[in-house]
């Protein structure tokens, strides 16, 4: 099978470690953050029989907060190549390993061991030699500081570079269903080609994490991306039990994109992301089982002036005035 297809919590941590275990010549990984311990002994285990590993790490988030300090001094005092990600990007946020130069993990997961327990996430294992190489060459591109373009027939999906037109495609081709599994919706380009779906008649469903646990900072952008969905009729829902850290599209129960990328402005514009496109019948059956059972595990989000009020007057004592809420009511009260 050359693609297949991870589910988080689902699968476990299992089929990474297994790769890891199995690897004989090279290791290449990149990671936003990487703290599992599990997967960090794999890693150095490796290294110690002879396996040539590379891994490339986020030094900090955009606030400051380094959370990857400690795995690279362990990495590091155990002989493992380690080096910070390309500085031309604010962020590194793809999360990818190719193993012996053959097959590719891309994946919307951290290496945190909440990502194997308690969030929904995915990874595409692919051995497509197109696509195996395409990670490869922007890998030793980042390690070397040099410019990575992977030109308009790229297979995959790079940000920075083609991740918004891709993405905005991929919505403008949908038919008849559309699912989104993602954090948030900020992008403003994304949100109109999803308004645009639905105008079209395409059935359109969107999951994202509750309001509450935007940063505060985000909450304008945040909010008024769903609320414009849900104005046009798409139906916006949470996840019970499980927090949702996927980034998700999946079209006529035909077509996916997985991977890095949050639909926001920063995503695309200022970040090193990689997301796949697939096809394959055995990855789609099983993200519409998934997806479905999600959606029977979610609540809609109470997107009203009080819904949004009631949940966010904790995370900004201003959410009235940052997010105009209830101007409605005012107006009855002044007249």
């Amino acid at each position: 099978m050359s693609r297949s297809l991870i589910v988080l919590p689902d699968d476990s941590v299992r089929p990474l470690v297994d790769a890891i275990q199995q690897s004989s010549k090279s290791l290449r990984i990149k990671m936003f953050v990487f703290s599992d311990p599990v997967l960090m002994w794999a890693v150095i285990a490796a290294h110690d029989r002879g396996v040539n590993v590379r891994v490339m790490l986020n030094p900090a988030r955009r606030s400051g907060e380094k959370e990857n300090d400690d795995t690279h001094r362990m990495l590091t005092d155990a002989g493992v190549a380690v080096l910070d990600s390309n500085p031309v990007f604010d962020v590194t946020h793809e999360k990818s390993m190719v193993v012996d130069d053959q097959s590719a993990f891309i994946q919307s997961l951290n290496w945190q061991t909440k990502n194997f327990t308690r969030t929904r996430d995915y990874a595409v294992l692919t051995q497509h030699k197109h696509e195996v190489d395409e990670v490869i060459a922007c890998f030793d591109a980042d390690w070397n500081r040099q410019e990575f373009n992977p030109g308009d027939q790229s297979h995959l999906i790079w940000c920075t570079g083609n991740g918004r037109q891709r993405i905005a495609q991929f919505i403008d081709e949908a038919r008849h269903s559309l699912w989104v599994q993602n954090e948030r919706y900020q992008d403003p380009v994304i949100i109109e080609r999803l308004v645009r779906a639905r105008r079209r008649g395409v059935h359109v469903k969107v999951m994202m994490r509750p309001p509450h646990t935007l940063k505060k900072d985000k909450l304008v952008e945040g909010i008024g991306g769903v609320r414009i969905l849900d104005d046009v009729g798409i139906k916006v829902h949470k996840l019970k039990g499980l927090k949702l850290h996927a980034k998700l599209l999946f079209a006529d129960d035909a077509r996916a994109i997985i991977g890095s990328i949050n639909l926001a402005p920063g995503s695309f514009d200022s970040r090193r992301e990689l997301a796949i496109e697939v096809r394959d019948d055995s990855i789609t059956s099983r993200i519409h089982e998934v997806l479905h059972q999600d959606w029977e595990n979610s609540k809609p989000i109470d997107l009203t002036d009080e819904g949004l009020l009631s949940e966010l007057e904790d995370v900004d004592e201003n959410v009235s005035e940052d997010l105009a809420l209830g101007n409605h009511k005012k107006k009855k009260t002044d007249a």
